[in-house]
Formats: C-alpha cells, structure tokens, sequence
C-alpha cells in the first residue's frame, strides 16, 4: 500500500472518530459526498458543453452525443451515468435554463412595489431572451433542439411558460383578478409565443412592443386598474 493511502485512510478513520457514531458510516458518508460532488460537476459539464455546442450549430443541425461528450471533455460512460438519452439532457438544459430565467426575473421583480411595476418587469424579463443577439442564438438553438423531444417552448407540460406564469399569480391576485392561475397562464403563453416569433425571425423586440404586450398582460385582468 503506497504511504499516501495509508495517510488517507488513517485521516478518515481519525476523523471518523472525532465526528463520533460508527466510522464505517462517516466515512462512507464521506465518501458518497466526495462522489456526490463529482457527479455534480460532471452534470454541470455535459449542460454547458451540449449548450455551447448547440449554439454554435444553431438550426443547421443537431448535435450528437458524441459531439456533447467531446466538448465536456468526459467519456461516453460519464454521460449515461447521468442520462439515459440525449432527449433527457435536452430535457435538463430546458429546464436548468427555466430555473435561471425564473430567478433572473423574480429577481427584477422584486425591485418594483407595485403590482402593474411587476408585471413590467415579467414582460421585460421575458422578452430580453430575445434582445441579446447571443443570448437570442442560444435560446433559439436550444428551442429547436427542444422540439424533437417534445419539451419545446409551446409542447409538453412542464412548459417554460408555465414557470414563468407562477411569478405573475401574486401581482394578478394584488390587481383583482379573481382566476390569477388562469389569467397568469394566459399571460405567460401568450407572452412565450411573441418571444418564439421574436426568436424564428430574429427581430429583436422594440420598446414599443414591450409597452404593447405589457399592456395587454394588464388588460388580462383589469383595463381600468391598468391605467390608474
């Protein structure tokens, strides 16, 4: 046994020891945790990898996961340790972007008081995926990849839209809607849709057409209350 393994153990048993309990259970909890944390940035380094490779195929073609593999640098057996298809990482780059884009947003939102104010800040939030013409080239590609699996930005519950609609239930509740799950979802499709026409023409969307849609996200509710 080489000295450095002798050391690594006898530290672990060491520790065991002084965290109590059984030290077979702490150090293989140490250990699980070691792997756990391995695994993570290996996940990690499939998603940006298949993301990078994605945009720079844009809509011309789809990669492989040969392709995805390359990129991150790791072997086949790490990428199906982590997913049985390129569908479901397809699947985890939609929704790893989802939970970003969601706290991007709740993030703006939270620097308005009021509820028409936080309803602007959702339009923007929104649309900005479309604004950045890098930004615009990577949700696009990631769209388009989306689609072959049925997780597309109209297809397939969960949809983005459906996350982003759960940020405008409480603003619609404070603004008097009386269906703030319905009006919201509503919202948030109608909304998603204008970013994926905005996104297929590449036209990025003027001030004019943030006022506009905002407006009709208020009128959802109430046409009175949104023009107080």
């Amino acid at each position: 046994m080489k000295e450095n393994t002798i050391t690594s153990t006898w530290n672990d048993a060491s520790e065991g020891l002084a965290e109590g309990g059984d030290i077979a259970d702490r150090i293989a909890r140490r250990t699980l945790a070691r792997r756990g944390a391995h695994y993570a940035g290996e996940v990690r380094a499939l998603l940006d990898a298949a993301l990078e490779v994605m945009r720079r195929r844009g809509t011309a073609s789809r990669p492989r996961v040969a392709d995805i593999v390359t990129a991150a640098g790791l072997s086949n057996d790490a990428f199906y340790r982590h997913f049985r298809s390129k569908d479901a990482l397809v699947a985890a780059i939609m929704e790893d972007g989802a939970e970003r884009l969601c706290g991007y947003i709740a993030h703006q939102m939270a620097k308005e008081a009021a509820a028409q104010g936080q309803v602007r800040r959702w339009v923007e939030g929104v649309l900005s995926q479309a604004m950045d013409e890098e930004t615009a080239a990577t949700t696009l590609a990631v769209m388009w990849n989306a689609q072959s699996v049925g997780e597309g930005f109209l297809a397939g519950p969960p949809t983005i839209a459906d996350r982003l609609a759960t940020l405008l239930r409480e603003p619609y509740a404070r603004l008097g809607s009386d269906r703030p799950d319905l009006d919201a979802s509503l919202a948030a499709h109608a909304t998603v849709g204008r970013l994926a026409d905005h996104l297929w023409q590449r036209v990025p969307p003027t001030r004019a057409d943030i006022d506009h849609i905002t407006r009709f996200c208020l009128r959802t509710v109430s046409p009175e209350e949104a023009h107080e």
